[in-house]
């Protein structure tokens, strides 16, 4: 069966939690306005997690995110730990929190990932330098329209996409272009389940239309989730890395906002 190839994706559009979603005559754009949402600050967590990619590290040097509202200058939110993070360690709904302060609420105008210049890629146990293109110098943008709301806390996710994100070059070079996205925890559909045999070695795709989401699962027991997916139905592909079985493919697959669609145990066969 031929193999699906993964396709870019568009990073996505993130919605905030409000404590009430009615709007009465209190809430105006008067900024001394106490029921206006733009008045104050919302307190803002950002973690990084990861897309699978086929290297032994891929490791990011992170030194801190940029948020910045509309109308205002940028908020810097210092790293936790700044320095250098292996994203190949955040997968299948593992996380870590990167970054975590208090903004002025309203409307975001972009996010900004400041990178050091320490970015590498482990190889069949080579270590190679990730050369970043000089438009990215200022920072790695996410242009994400969301609002937020004074009082409230916000979570969002940074995923980054490694087998997207890096090229190799004709003299053996390797590029940083990065593909990432964002979403928050009422926009985080998620499909999870087990691959059996373990020896499949497979790769697990969740295809709706053009885009296309991906998961490689743990060696230990199987286990995949893909996380940050609209909602959607998917159909799930499971391609098997040992060719003496057979991929499989579940179709429309729903995918709903707060609900954890379980496949359990898929068992690939010859």
């Amino acid at each position: 069966m031929m193999k699906k190839q993964l396709l870019a994706i568009a990073a996505m559009a993130l919605c905030a939690f409000a404590t009430s979603c009615s709007k009465d005559d209190n809430t105006t754009n008067d900024p001394n306005n106490p029921n206006n949402p733009n008045t104050g600050k919302s307190s803002l967590s950002m973690y990084l997690t990861d897309g699978p990619g086929d290297y032994d590290a891929v490791y990011l040097d992170i030194q801190s995110v940029e948020v910045t509202m509309d109308g205002q200058s940028p908020v810097t939110l210092n790293a936790i730990r700044p320095g250098i993070y292996d994203l190949l360690k955040f997968s299948n709904g593992t996380d870590t929190l990167l970054a975590r302060a208090d903004v002025p609420s309203g409307s975001i105008e972009q996010i900004r990932l400041i990178l050091g210049s320490n970015n590498s890629v482990v190889v069949n146990n080579i270590s190679y330098p990730l050369i970043t293109p000089s438009g990215q110098t200022s920072g790695i943008k996410l242009n994400l329209h969301d609002s937020l709301v004074a009082g409230n806390a916000y979570n969002i996710w940074i995923d980054f996409d490694a087998a997207k994100s890096i090229h190799q070059t004709g003299n053996g070079k390797y590029m940083l272009k990065p593909v990432v996205r964002a979403y928050s925890a009422l926009t985080n559909g998620r499909i999870k389940g087990f691959v059996l045999p373990l020896s499949a070695l497979a790769t697990v795709y969740a295809i709706n239309g053009v885009d296309t989401f991906s998961a490689i699962p743990e060696v230990t027991d199987g286990f995949f989730l893909i996380s940050g997916l609209p909602q959607a139905n998917y159909n799930v592909l499971f391609d098997a890395g040992d060719t003496t079985l057979k991929d499989t493919m579940y179709l429309n697959v729903p995918v709903t906002f707060g609900v954890e669609t379980n496949l359990g145990a898929v068992t690939l066969v010859p």
